[in-house]
C-alpha cells in the first residue's frame, strides 16, 4: 500500500514538472488571443528562449542571466509577430508558422556554429541551472506516510520556475478579470471598434498582450534548458507549444480551466514515461514509439470528443483597421 501511494506521488511529481512549460505557454496564448491575435508561434518562442537561456547560462555561469536572455529573445520574436500581423496586418497563421520555422532552423545552425555539438549546448552545472528548493522540514518528514510524502516529494523539491508557473495562473486571472487593463484587453478581442471608439489604442493593447506572451514563453523555454534539463537539446520543445494551444482551447480561454487542462496533458506525458517497458495483458510490452506518441494521440481524442463547444474571442485572427 505504501509503495503504491509513493508511486502515485512520484507520478504526480513528474506531472507537475512536465506541465510547467505547458502552463506558461498556454497562459501566454490565452492572454494574446484574448486581445484578438492568434499566435501559433508559441513553439518557436519557447525553442528560441531555451537556446538563448542555455547559451547565456553556460557562458555566464548564471541561470538568472540565462532566464533574462530567454525572455528577451522571446519578447523580440513576439514583437516581430506583432510587426507582421498588427502593424502590417499580415496573416497571423503564416507569421506564427514563420517564427516556428525560424527558431527551429536558427537554434540548430547557431548551436553547431558556436559549440560544434550537433546543435546542443554544453551541459550546465552548478549555478548555471535552477536547482531544486527543499522546503523546511522536508527531509525530516520524508519518511512519514502520506502527509510527509506529500510535503517532501510533491510540494518540496522543485525549482523556483515551477512555483512561478503556478503563481502565474492566479496572476493572469487577476490581470484579466480584476484590472482595468484586463477589461480593456478582453474588450479588444471581442469588439476592437468599440475599444477604439472609447479612445483606447487597439494596437497598443495588442502589442502589450504580445509582450506578456513573450515573457511567459521566455520563462517556459528557459525552464526547459536551465530548470527541467541541463542544457539545450535541438527541438527540445517537442510540440509543447502546440499542446499548450490545445490546452488553451480545452480550457476555453480561462486561466483555471487551462491550468487543469495542462495538468491533464502533463499527467498523460508522465504516465507515458511510466508505461515504457511495462507488460500489458494480451498485447505484451508496449512499443516505445507508441508510448511516446500517447500524449499527442490523447490530446487529439480529447479535443475531438470531450471539449464541447469552445468559442474563441470574436475578433480573434482579424486584423483591425482603424475607421476614420
Amino acid at each position: 500500500m505504501a509503495e503504491d501511494f509513493l508511486l502515485v506521488i512520484l507520478t504526480l511529481d513528474a506531472t507537475i514538472r512536465v506541465s510547467v512549460p505547458l502552463i506558461l505557454a498556454a497562459l501566454a496564448g490565452l492572454v494574446v488571443e484574448r486581445s484578438g491575435i492568434i499566435d501559433i508561434g508559441l513553439e518557436g518562442k519557447m525553442l528560441a528562449a531555451a537556446f538563448a537561456a542555455g547559451t547565456v547560462a553556460y557562458l555566464s555561469g548564471s541561470a538568472w542571466l540565462g532566464l533574462g536572455a530567454g525572455i528577451v529573445i522571446s519578447v523580440l520574436l513576439a514583437l516581430l509577430h506583432g510587426f507582421a500581423c498588427i502593424t502590417h496586418r499580415g496573416n497571423q497563421i503564416v507569421s506564427g508558422v514563420a517564427i516556428n520555422i525560424l527558431a527551429s532552423g536558427l537554434t540548430v545552425l547557431l548551436g553547431i556554429s558556436w559549440f560544434s555539438l550537433g546543435g546542443l549546448t554544453p551541459p550546465l552545472t552548478g549555478s548555471a541551472r535552477f536547482m531544486s528548493l527543499t522546503w523546511p522540514g522536508a527531509e525530516v518528514l520524508a519518511g512519514t506516510p502520506i502527509l510527509g510524502q506529500l510535503y517532501a516529494e510533491l510540494l518540496s523539491g522543485h525549482n523556483i520556475l515551477v512555483y512561478l508557473a503556478f503563481l502565474c495562473v492566479p496572476a493572469v486571472w487577476w490581470l484579466l478579470y480584476r484590472t482595468r487593463f484586463g477589461l480593456r484587453l478582453r474588450a479588444t478581442g471581442e469588439n476592437p471598434a468599440a475599444v477604439d471608439t472609447a479612445g483606447i489604442s487597439v494596437i497598443r493593447m495588442r502589442y502589450l498582450a504580445l509582450i506578456i506572451c513573450g515573457i511567459l514563453c521566455g520563462i517556459a523555454g528557459s525552464y526547459l534548458s536551465t530548470g527541467h534539463g541541463a542544457g539545450f537539446v535541438r527541438e527540445m520543445t517537442a510540440g509543447k507549444g502546440f499542446i499548450a494551444l490545445a490546452a488553451m482551447i480545452f480550457g476555453k480561454w480561462r486561466p483555471v480551466p487551462v491550468l487543469f487542462a495542462c495538468l491533464l496533458f502533463g499527467f498523460l506525458d508522465a504516465i507515458a514515461i511510466r508505461l515504457q517497458g511495462v507488460e500489458v495483458p494480451l498485447i505484451g510490452e508496449m512499443p516505445v514509439q507508441f508510448i511516446q506518441a500517447l500524449p499527442y494521440i490523447l490530446t487529439v481524442v480529447l479535443l475531438a470528443g470531450f471539449i464541447g463547444r469552445a468559442i474563441a474571442p470574436k475578433a480573434s485572427g482579424i486584423p483591425y483597421v482603424k475607421e476614420h
